[in-house]
Order: structure tokens, then sequence, then C-alpha cells
């Protein structure tokens, strides 16, 4: 009899105790807890002007995104890592030559592009990103490298291009990043600029530029990621580096709140810190991933004309996408392997397609 009461009291302690560690946790901590098995992975092709690309280039955008993010979703239902996921997939898009990203870069105004990258792990706060680099075909991977093989976070210009090639990295032509329509827009706006002020022509008008590339990703360990690769703005200054690669504004993860990824004006994303200013309303001030990001772009930014958007995730799978200009591409993916692409303009009816 003693035995049974004994061994009736013991497993009531051990009940108190998993109940008073749960609900010790507290009710926002309990909520950051993924869902079980649960994985999401988001991608940007860029906010802007959409009305003025042909349907034959918005349909092999989509079709680029898709395949894209289908390397993303590979790695994440075999239980790898938010950050294996997010490099993975904007590799697929820098190759594709269909964004403002790796080999679809725009140029500069010296005719060659230039490409800023940065990725960071929200689980440890890890991160690396390069900039002005003129012979890397992928500049997500070097970005990577440099956060896990040098003590630096960021490296640029000829000092990126020498650690890459001591990972042997392999240095590639300029005429790398050639397509005629890019050489066309280079051209169309070097024109513009001798007809008009340096300062007004120094590229297209914001809403009409778009392509940078950005993921976000939670994996099912419940770590967050993200990563943002460019090319930068057509006819910009040589050297001039955006917010892509600069922790904070362009590009951010933790853990404790969001996952970020940026597009557009990128001087107005690092004078307000956008990815950061987002992730950290969700941590300090307890307000939804859909208020901060909102808030943020369509509220902050706008009223400093700002053009531009991003791609959101917290801790729990929520996603929120808002853009202040006419369109932003983007992909979503769940555990259901639906990929839904959307946005492209804000009429725009999503199309899904399969991730496997």
């Amino acid at each position: 009899m003693k035995t049974v009461r004994l061994t009736a009291l013991l497993l009531a302690a051990i009940a108190a105790v998993g109940a008073a560690i749960h609900f010790g946790l507290g009710a926002a901590a309990r909520a950051a807890l993924p869902p079980a098995s649960g994985f999401v992975l988001v991608a940007h092709g860029g906010a802007g002007d959409y009305s003025k690309m042909s349907t034959e280039q918005i349909e092999m955008r989509r079709a680029a995104m898709a395949k894209a993010v289908q390397a993303g979703y590979a790695v994440l239902a075999k239980k790898g890592a938010s950050l294996d996921a997010v490099e993975a997939t904007i590799r697929v898009m820098e190759d594709s030559g269909l964004f403002d990203a790796g080999r679809g870069s725009y140029y500069t105004r010296e005719g060659v592009p230039e490409m800023d990258a940065a990725i960071m792990d929200g689980r440890t706060l890890s991160a690396g990103s390069v900039a002005s680099l003129k012979h890397v075909a992928n500049p997500i991977h070097l970005a990577r490298l440099v956060m896990e093989k040098t003590p630096h976070v960021m490296l640029v210009g000829e000092g990126a291009e020498e650690f890459a090639k001591s990972q042997g990295i392999e240095m590639v032509s300029p005429y790398l990043f050639f397509s005629e329509r890019e050489w066309q827009r280079y051209k169309n706006a070097k024109s513009a600029a001798e007809k008009a002020d340096e300062k007004k022509s120094a590229g297209l008008s914001p809403s009409e530029e778009h392509g940078t590339v950005g993921v976000v990703a939670l994996d099912q360990a419940g770590n967050l990621a993200a990563g943002t690769s460019t090319g930068g703005t057509v006819m910009k200054m040589p050297g001039r580096v955006g917010d892509s690669p600069i922790l904070g504004a362009g590009t951010y993860a933790n853990n404790e709140s969001c996952a970020v990824s940026g597009t557009g004006t990128g001087e107005f994303f690092m004078r307000n810190i956008v990815a950061a200013d987002i992730c950290e309303r969700v941590r300090y001030l307890h307000v939804s991933l859909d208020q901060a990001a909102n808030d943020v772009v369509m509220k902050e930014l706008v009223e400093q004309h700002g053009d531009g958007g991003v791609i959101a995730l917290d801790s729990k799978g929520n996603v929120a996408t808002p853009f202040n200009t006419d369109g932003m591409m983007t992909a979503t993916v769940r555990t259901d392997a639906k990929i839904t692409l959307q946005s492209w303009s804000k009429n725009a009816k999503p199309v899904v397609v399969s991730a496997k």
C-alpha cells in the first residue's frame, strides 16, 4: 500500500515540476517555440514596377524563383539547416541571370557589375558579407565563407576576392555577367545621364529598378536564417554599397525575433536600419511580425519617400511581405510542398506550383 502511495506522490510531483517548467517559460517564450517538424522558406526577387516587364519575362522569373525555392525546400524537407536552405536558394537565382544578382547584375557607370551579398544565422548571430565584387559568380557563397572561415563579418573589393582565391573559388571574367538585356539598360541610362543633371540621372527611377534577391527560412530545429544578394542599382558609382550586405539594414536574423531580407533603394534601408528595426519591434515591443513590418515599410519608409519591401519570418512560422512599390515578386513554401508565387503586381493572382 505504501509503495502505491509513494509512486502516486512521485508521479504527482513530477507532473507538478513539469507544469512549473512549462508555465515558467512565460507566454512569450512558449509562443516562440516552433511547430513540431514545421519549416518555412520565403524568397523575393526584388521590388519595383513589373508593369513595364513583358509577360514572358515575368513568367521566366517565376519559373526561376520556383526552381530556386525547390532547392531550398529539398534542404529543409531533409531536416537540413535554414542557413543551407538560404544559400542554396539564392545561388540558383544568382545563376539564373534573370535577377539583379550574380549573372544578372546591373552595370555601374563604368559598365562593369559590382555585387554585394550577406548571410546571417539566427541561432548564433554569426554572419558574413561581401561587397564590390567583380569576379565572383556566387557572392552569397563567399559571404558564407567569410562567416565560417574568417574572424570578420565583412570583406570588400580586392580583399574579398583575394580571400575567395584562398578558398579555391575560381575568379571569373566580367564577361560572364554580360546580358544583352542589361547592356541595353545600361546604354539607355548612360544616354539619359548625358542629357541631364548627373545627380538626377544616376540611374533609373527607383520604381523601375527591381531584381535584388533574398531568402528567409525557418528549419525543423526552429532556427532562422536570412540572406540577400544584389548587383545594386543601374549606373551606380563604382564602389557604391547598398543595404543588402549591411547587417541590420537589408539583412538580419535572430531566433528571438525574426529573419528579414529587404529590397528597394538601399540608402533608405541603411538610414533606417530597416531589417533590425522590424525584428527589434517584435522582440521588445511584442507586436506581431505583420504589424512591425508594415509600420516600418508602409509608414516610416513611405513618409521618407523610400521605396521597397521586405520578406520577414518569425520563429512561429508567421510571414510578412509588405512592399510600397507597384510590385515585389515573392515565393513561399511550407511542409505541404506548395510554392505560392505572388505580388509581381498588387492585383496579381497567386500561382501555385509543386516543390517536388
